[in-house]
């Protein structure tokens, strides 16, 4: 189990990443608009780096969903690689099964 503060953490970069898509997304349009002046791009970019750091979604650790662990993560079911193979022994995975050869 990772530790809970780590787990806290990561939750709060991604309430700060929804609450500032909108506004983001903006000004990365607006900094990267060739046909706009070249003070309104750097104006633009100065008002993104005053973003809180944590609102960059690039700041987000996928972690696993049971126990929070951030290293061998399956994007697809959302779990670490030790639970996944926990719950696909269990049969709690529809259609994986342990390999025995």
């Amino acid at each position: 189990m990772a530790k809970k503060s780590s787990v806290n953490k990561n939750n709060r970069r991604r309430e700060l990443a929804a609450r500032y898509a909108a506004k983001r997304k903006r000004l990365k349009d607006l900094a990267g608009d060739l046909n706009k002046p070249s003070e309104e791009r750097f104006a633009a970019r100065l008002k993104l780096a005053e973003m809180p750091r944590n609102s960059a979604p690039s700041r987000i650790r996928n972690r696993c969903e049971l126990t929070g662990r951030a290293r061998g993560y399956y994007r697809k079911l959302k779990v670490c690689r030790n639970m996944l193979r926990e719950l696909a022994s269990q049969g709690l995975i529809p259609g994986m099964t342990k390999s025995s050869w």
